[in-house]
């Protein structure tokens, strides 16, 4: 006798990428309970950025869940390396970050959802088949700031990714010769990125950029971005 169910759905394979062990465990959990119904499971975790893209050719994940703060890469320069190696992946960003220019920058980076972590888990797999459609999911705290941001662009929205990535490197405290070793470029060039800043930014010094930073939400916790 046939299978009157037919075939079986297609399932939505994710990866979690977060340095935290006991996050990445929280999410898996919750997935495994409420996720199966629609057709979500967890493909695989990593531990930083640079796992994530080690994993990405062997696992082929259709989502992942991404954690924004993580040392190395961080959790934008690694979206935006997914998405250049594998453009149907649909990138979720899940973070404790509720400030400063992130969600934009993300969005503009091509990542399908911005969360928190303390979003129903609910939410979350709505965001997950929400991708898988073709559309992005903000969490509903993002729109009021989405839209403030579409009013004229503020001084960070005017820098290039480059400049911005150099910018959030300053934030962490990095020197110039410990940005060039990040970048994998020579010292020269990171000063004459710093000069475009200053100038962009309307800053005499270092110290004025990292107040400006601050200013607009951007501490020290948060990692490199490139988007």
């Amino acid at each position: 006798m046939p299978d009157s169910a037919g075939p079986a759905p297609l399932m939505i394979d994710v990866l979690l990428v977060d340095d935290h062990e006991l996050v990445r465990t929280g999410v898996r959990g919750l997935l495994e309970r409420h996720g199966e119904p629609a057709g979500i499971r967890v493909a695989g975790e990593a531990a930083s950025g640079e796992q994530a893209l080690e994993l990405l050719p062997r696992l082929r994940p259709d989502v992942i869940l991404m954690d924004l703060n993580m040392p190395g890469l961080g959790g934008l320069e690694t979206t935006r390396r997914v998405l250049a190696a594998d453009p149907r992946v649909k990138v979720i960003v899940l973070t404790v970050q509720d400030e400063g220019p992130y969600p934009r920058w993300l969005l503009d980076s091509g990542a399908a959802g911005y969360l928190t972590k303390g979003c129903p888990v609910e939410e979350l797999i709505h965001a997950v088949t929400t991708a898988m459609r073709g559309d992005r999911h903000v969490s509903p705290r993002f729109h009021e700031q989405l839209d403030a941001q579409a009013l004229p662009p503020g001084p960070l929205e005017r820098l290039s990714p480059r400049e911005r990535q150099i910018l959030l490197l300053l934030v962490r405290g990095l020197r110039q010769q410990e940005i060039a070793a990040e970048l994998g470029v020579n010292v020269k060039t990171v000063s004459t990125y710093k000069a475009r800043l200053r100038e962009k930014l309307g800053c005499e010094s270092d110290m004025d950029l990292l107040r400006l930073a601050m200013e607009q939400g951007i501490t020290r916790s948060h990692s490199p971005v490139h988007p």
